[in-house]
C-alpha cells in the first residue's frame, strides 16, 4: 500500500487527565499516513487521484487545538476517523499522536500512542 505522511506536526493544546493539563497548554506532535493506491494520481498527475496533504493538515490541527480530551488516545481516534471521512480513497490512516512533556515525574524521551483505523471496521 502507499503513503502520504504528515510527520513532525507540532501545537499546543491542553488534553489530559491532570486538572493543570486541562488549564496550562502543552506540547503535542502528530504523526498521520494515509494509506491508499497512488498508482493512478502519479500516472496522470491529478490531484484528484489522491489525498491533499493540506487538508490532512488541517484535520489534525482542528482536533488537536480543538474541545480538550481526557486521553491522547481520543486526539488520535478522532483524528483517524475525520481522515477516513474526508478522504474516499483512502484505505487505512495511521496516527501516532506523541506528548513530550508528559508529567510522568521521570525521565523518557517521549511518550504517545499509535493507532490504525481501516476503512469498514
Amino acid at each position: 500500500m502507499d503513503r502520504i505522511f504528515l510527520r513532525g506536526m507540532t501545537f499546543s493544546a491542553c488534553h489530559g487527565v491532570l486538572p493543570h493539563e486541562r488549564e496550562n497548554s502543552q506540547r503535542f506532535v502528530v504523526d498521520a499516513e494515509l494509506l491508499l493506491d497512488l498508482h493512478e494520481a502519479g500516472a496522470r498527475d491529478d490531484l484528484d487521484a489522491t489525498a491533499n496533504y493540506a487538508e490532512l493538515y488541517e484535520i489534525v490541527r482542528a482536533v488537536v487545538e480543538g474541545a480538550p480530551k481526557r486521553l491522547i488516545e481520543a486526539v488520535a481516534e478522532e483524528i483517524a476517523v475525520r481522515a477516513l471521512d474526508a478522504f474516499p480513497r483512502v484505505r487505512a490512516v495511521r496516527v501516532t499522536v506523541h506528548k513530550p512533556d508528559a508529567p510522568i515525574g521521570g525521565v523518557f524521551a517521549d511518550v504517545g500512542v499509535d493507532i490504525v483505523r481501516r476503512r469498514g471496521r
